[in-house]
C-alpha cells in the first residue's frame, strides 16, 4: 500500500527524474518532498548548467576579444638594438669606405658604427603584445608614435628623410675628416632660412649663395665664422650670386649667448673635395653614423692602424668643423655594439648621463664632444694604454 506524506529518499521512487543530475547535486541536498519540489530542483539544475554555459561563452568571448586586443596595431614605436658595421672592413664584398685621388694606409681592427631597429608606423606595426614584450625588455624603448613622427607622416617621406640625412651626414663626414687633417677643401654656402628675429631676413633670400664677407672670399663655414666675429658687430658687407648676378649686401650681426657676432640665417652647403670618398652601405638611415664614417676616413688617410687591432662602435652626428652632436637610441646602440663584440664605445657627450646603469658589462663607453677626442681614443686604446678622457655609465 502506498504511502502519503514523503517519497522514499531514494531517487529510484521517481524513476528518471533526478539520477541523471546526481552529480550535480550536492550531498546535502533536501529532501525531495513532493513533486512540486521535484520540479523546482530540476528547474534549478537545469538553470545552473544554462548559467555556467553563459559563463563559459562569455569566458571565451573575452578571451578571444583580448587576444584580438594584443594582436590590433598599437601607437607605439620599439626602438631595438640593430647591427653593426665596420667602417674600415667590407659590407657585402666590397670595401664600407673607398678612397680616390690621395694615399691610403692598411687599417686594423674595427670602427663600428651602430644601428637602431625601429618598429611601428609609419614604416610598419606594432602589436600591443610586441608592446608588452619591449616593456620588460632592458635593452628596448617603447616611445609613443606622436613624439617622434607628426601626425600624417608617410613611410615614403621617413625613407626618403633618413636617405638624405644619410647622404649629408656622409659628405659631413668627409669634410670634418679632411678638417681634422688639415687637408684644404670648399664648401659653398647657401642661406636655407632665419631666425625668428633676424635681421636679415629683409636683405637676404633664400637660395642665395654667399661668396665673400667684407671682402674676403668665403670657403667654408668656419671663415664665415671668423669674418663675422672680426666685425666687432659692425654690419657686415656680404657679396652674394642671386639669379646668377653678384650683389653685396650689408647685413646687421648681433651677438650670441656665447660673445659670438651672428647674422640669424640658417645655412647649406656643397662641398668640393680634392678626393673623392665613396661610402657603400645600403638600407642604413639616418644623420647618426657620421662619427663613425669620419674616423674611418681619418684611418684610411693617416699611416699606420689606428685602432690597433682593437674592436671600436660609436655615434653620434658630425659639423664639418668635428663637433660630434647627440643622437638617439644610444641604449639600443650601446647593447648592440656589446653584442656585436665592441670592447670600447665612443658616445657623444651629450648622451653620456641617459647611459647611467645601462652599460652592458664588458665594454667601455668614453664621452667625446669632437673628432679630435674620439680620434685621441681610439689612438691612445690602440696603442695599449688608458685615454684620459671621461667615460660613460
Amino acid at each position: 500500500m502506498s504511502e502519503t506524506g514523503h517519497p522514499p529518499s531514494s531517487p529510484s521512487a521517481v524513476p528518471g527524474s533526478v539520477t541523471p543530475y546526481a552529480d550535480l547535486a550536492p550531498a546535502d541536498a533536501p529532501h525531495l518532498r513532493d513533486a512540486t519540489d521535484l520540479k523546482s530542483w530540476t528547474r534549478r539544475i537545469h538553470a545552473g548548467r544554462r548559467r555556467r554555459r553563459i559563463t563559459a561563452a562569455a569566458g571565451a568571448v573575452a578571451g578571444l576579444l583580448t587576444l584580438t586586443a594584443v594582436a590590433l596595431p598599437s601607437p607605439f614605436i620599439i626602438e631595438s638594438p640593430g647591427p653593426t658595421f665596420n667602417t674600415i672592413g667590407e659590407f657585402e664584398g666590397e670595401p664600407v669606405i673607398t678612397v680616390n685621388g690621395a694615399e691610403t694606409y692598411p687599417t686594423d681592427g674595427n670602427l663600428d658604427l651602430t644601428t637602431v631597429y625601429v618598429s611601428g608606423a609609419p614604416t610598419g606595426w606594432t602589436t600591443f603584445l610586441d608592446v608588452m614584450r619591449s616593456w620588460v625588455n632592458p635593452t628596448a624603448s617603447v616611445i609613443p608614435q606622436e613624439l617622434v613622427y607628426p601626425s600624417g607622416t608617410t613611410s615614403e617621406e621617413v625613407n626618403a628623410e633618413n636617405s638624405e640625412a644619410m647622404a649629408t651626414s656622409q659628405s659631413w663626414a668627409v669634410a670634418a675628416a679632411l678638417e681634422n687633417l688639415g687637408i684644404d677643401y670648399r664648401q659653398t654656402l647657401f642661406v636655407a632660412g632665419f631666425t625668428e628675429d633676424s635681421q636679415a631676413s629683409d636683405l637676404l633670400q633664400p637660395e642665395d649663395q654667399l661668396i665673400t664677407a667684407d671682402g674676403i672670399e668665403v670657403t667654408g663655414i668656419e671663415g664665415l665664422k671668423n669674418r663675422l666675429n672680426d666685425s666687432g658687430g659692425e654690419p657686415v658687407d656680404l657679396g652674394i650670386v642671386r639669379d646668377g648676378q653678384e650683389r653685396t649686401v650689408e647685413v646687421p650681426v648681433y651677438e650670441g649667448v656665447q660673445g659670438e657676432w651672428l647674422m640669424g640665417v640658417f645655412l647649406d652647403s656643397d662641398f668640393e673635395f680634392p678626393l673623392d670618398v665613396a661610402i657603400t652601405l645600403e638600407n642604413v638611415g639616418g644623420p647618426s653614423a657620421g662619427l663613425m664614417f669620419a674616423l674611418g676616413i681619418v684611418d684610411e688617410l693617416t699611416p699606420g692602424a689606428m685602432a690597433g687591432g682593437q674592436h671600436f662602435a660609436g655615434t653620434g652626428t658630425i659639423d664639418p668643423d668635428g663637433t660630434v652632436g647627440e643622437i638617439g637610441g644610444i641604449v639600443q646602440k650601446v647593447a648592440g655594439a656589446q653584442a656585436g663584440g665592441a670592447g670600447h664605445f665612443l658616445a657623444p657627450e651629450g648622451n653620456c648621463a641617459e647611459l647611467a646603469g645601462n652599460v652592458p658589462e664588458g665594454i667601455e663607453v668614453y664621452s667625446v664632444a669632437t673628432l679630435e677626442q674620439a680620434r685621441t681614443v681610439v689612438e691612445t686604446v690602440g696603442s695599449g694604454e688608458t685615454p684620459q678622457l671621461p667615460t660613460c655609465g
